[in-house]
């Protein structure tokens, strides 16, 4: 299998975590500590917080020892698949936007990817159907990432 039919079908879709947490001083310390204790990289994160809870939205490297580590030390989460697209600069995030809406997909929530490369980031998209949008994304020339391309 050469490096072309890997660029077209990425090995299993990208998780992400959404940490449900009270809104309290320091939890997000917390929990980057924690990860960061067994060599779990944060590779992108947002956070949504209301005045009393906040949602943590992250993408580790290794989702597997992450998952373990969040039910052993009882944060509530939810987990779910994400597409993500990588770009060359911001004057792409239009052309990522204008294929989907020419498909017709709609975006929940967008966030971009703490570092890549020096040329290339990489953005963290939830959609209402993740597969018609990577078809549509392919489509238009974009290299749409899997877990196992942005795993250790």
């Amino acid at each position: 299998m050469g490096e072309t039919t890997l660029r077209q079908r990425p090995r299993g879709p990208v998780k992400q975590f959404s940490v449900f947490t009270p809104n309290r001083l320091g939890r997000l310390h917390t929990l980057t500590t924690l990860l960061a204790s067994r060599n779990v990289h944060i590779l992108a994160l947002t956070v949504l917080d209301t005045t009393d809870s906040s949602i943590i939205r992250l993408v580790v490297d290794d989702p597997d020892a992450g998952r373990d580590l969040l039910k052993e030390h009882d944060f509530p989460f939810s987990e779910s698949e994400l597409l993500v697209v990588e770009i060359a600069s911001e004057t792409q995030l239009k052309d990522v936007l204008a294929a989907l809406l020419e498909a017709e997909i709609n975006i929940h929530y967008i966030y971009s990817f703490m570092t890549r490369s020096q040329d290339r980031t990489a953005l963290a998209l939830h959609l209402e159907d993740r597969e018609v949008a990577e078809m549509a994304l392919r489509n238009h020339q974009f290299n749409v990432l899997g877990q196992a391309d942005i795993s250790r």
